[in-house]
C-alpha cells in the first residue's frame, strides 16, 4: 500500500475555528478557491451540452482542441500549435499528480521542482517512486544528478511566490532538459494573471522552446493550463496538456487504458471559456481591484510582500523577521496572528522548507470578505 504525507491543509483546522470566533466571522484567504460566479456563457454551453449517452473521447472533441490551439497563439503567443498535441485532463492537479506515473518514471529517476513549490509535484514522484528534489536553478546541478533527471516542473507565474520567469532562463532550461533526456513540464496555471509584468512566457513560446524552418519545435515540452482561475470553473475540473506531440500521443494512449476523461460537456464548457474573452477580462479586472485593495493594508499590518507580480496570491513574511533565518515557527506564529484577526491564510511551510516564515494570502474572497479583511488589518 503506497502511503503517503498526511495532507497538509488539514493542520489548519484550528485556526479555521479560532478566526471564525471573530466578530463578522472567518475572511478565508488560504486554498485559493474561486468564489465569483461561473460566467453564464459557460453554463450555457455546459447545459446545452448536457445531453450526452454515449462515451467522450479520451483525446476530447476536435474542436475543443482546435479551441486550445487557437488560445495558445492568441493569448500566449505560440503559433502553429498542432490540436492533435493537445489533451484535455480532469482538473490540472491529476495530470501534475499522475504525471511521473504515466511518464514511466520509477525507482533511481529524479524530478525536480522548484526551490518553493506547490506540493503535489513531490507527491506526483512519491506516487511513481521515483526521487524529487527542489531546486533554484537546475542549470547549476552537478552533471551526475542530472543525469537522473527525467522530468522538470517549471511554474511561471508560480505559486505560492507570484514570481515569473524570464523566456532566457526558460529557454537554458529547456536547452539542458532536451541535452539530459528529460521532460519539461510547466504549470502555467495563472498566465492570464498578471499584475506587475507585462511578459508571461510560455514553455511552448518560440522564444522559448526554438523552432525549426519555422516549424515550431515542442519536443519534450508540455505546457500545463487551468480554466479554473481564469474562468471560475474549479468545479468543472477543465484543464489540458499541450505540447509535444509524441508525449502526447502516449499520454492519451494510457489515459484510455486509464480511463482519464474529461466528460463531454465538461469539454464544451472548456471549449466556450476558452474563446470568449470578455468574462476573462472582466474577473481579472476583479482580481486587480482586490488586489491593490489587500497589499497597503498588509503592508500596513507590518508584512512584507516579495516577488508576487502576478498570479492569485500575495507571498508574504513579517517585514521584522530575517528570510535566512526563518523557522517554521515563525510561520505558524504569523498563521495565528492572523487567525486573531479572523483571517486565515496558507502556510508557508506548506511549500517547502525554503517557504519557513512565509504565508500565502489569496485574492479569492467577494469583495465584502476582502473589505472585511482590510479593514481588521489596518484597525
Amino acid at each position: 500500500m503506497l502511503i503517503l504525507p498526511d495532507y497538509p491543509w488539514d493542520a489548519m483546522a484550528p485556526y479555521k475555528e479560532q478566526a471564525e470566533q471573530h466578530d463578522g466571522g472567518a475572511v478565508n484567504l488560504s486554498i485559493g478557491t474561486p468564489v465569483d460566479p461561473t460566467p453564464p456563457v459557460v453554463r450555457e454551453a455546459l447545459a446545452a451540452a448536457a445531453d450526452a449517452p454515449g462515451y467522450p473521447t479520451t483525446h476530447g472533441r476536435r474542436e475543443l482542441r482546435e479551441a486550445v490551439a487557437d488560445w495558445f497563439a492568441r493569448r500566449r503567443g505560440v503559433p502553429g500549435l498542432d490540436p492533435e498535441a493537445v489533451l484535455p485532463t480532469v482538473g490540472s492537479k491529476e495530470l501534475v499528480a499522475w504525471l511521473p506515473t504515466l511518464l514511466g518514471l520509477g525507482e533511481g529517476d529524479l524530478v525536480l521542482r522548484p526551490l518553493v513549490a506547490y506540493p503535489t509535484y513531490d507527491i506526483g514522484a512519491q506516487i511513481a517512486g521515483a526521487g524529487h528534489m527542489a531546486v533554484e536553478d537546475p542549470l547549476g546541478l552537478d552533471e551526475d544528478i542530472l543525469q537522473r533527471v527525467k522530468l522538470i516542473w517549471l511554474n511561471s507565474p508560480g505559486n505560492p511566490t507570484g514570481r515569473v520567469d524570464s523566456a532566457e532562463w526558460m529557454r537554458e532550461v529547456v536547452a539542458l532538459a532536451r541535452r539530459i533526456g528529460a521532460v519539461v513540464a510547466s504549470d502555467e496555471c495563472y498566465a492570464e494573471l498578471p499584475w506587475e509584468v507585462e511578459d508571461v512566457p510560455s514553455v511552448l513560446d518560440p522564444r522559448v522552446s526554438g523552432s525549426e524552418e519555422g516549424t515550431p519545435d515542442h519536443g519534450g515540452l508540455l505546457a500545463v493550463y487551468s480554466a479554473s482561475k481564469q474562468s471560475n470553473l474549479a468545479g468543472y475540473r477543465a484543464a489540458f496538456a499541450a505540447g509535444c506531440p509524441e508525449l502526447i500521443a502516449g499520454l492519451v494512449n494510457t489515459r484510455k487504458h486509464a480511463g482519464m476523461i474529461m466528460p463531454a460537456p465538461v469539454q464544451e464548457a472548456l471549449r466556450v471559456a476558452l474563446t470568449d474573452e470578455q468574462h476573462v477580462e472582466e474577473q481579472r479586472e476583479l482580481y486587480r481591484a482586490r488586489r491593490q485593495r489587500l497589499v497597503p493594508a498588509l503592508k500596513a499590518a507590518g508584512l512584507e510582500i516579495e516577488h508576487s507580480v502576478a498570479g492569485l496570491y500575495l507571498w508574504c513574511r513579517d517585514a521584522q523577521t530575517d528570510p535566512s533565518a526563518a523557522t517554521a515557527a515563525d510561520t505558524w506564529s504569523l498563521v495565528s496572528r492572523m487567525a486573531e484577526r479572523g483571517i486565515v491564510v496558507g502556510p508557508g511551510v506548506f511549500y517547502g522548507e525554503h517557504g519557513n516564515g512565509y504565508i500565502r494570502v489569496a485574492l479569492t474572497a467577494t469583495d465584502e470578505r476582502i473589505e472585511a479583511a482590510v479593514s481588521r488589518l489596518t484597525s
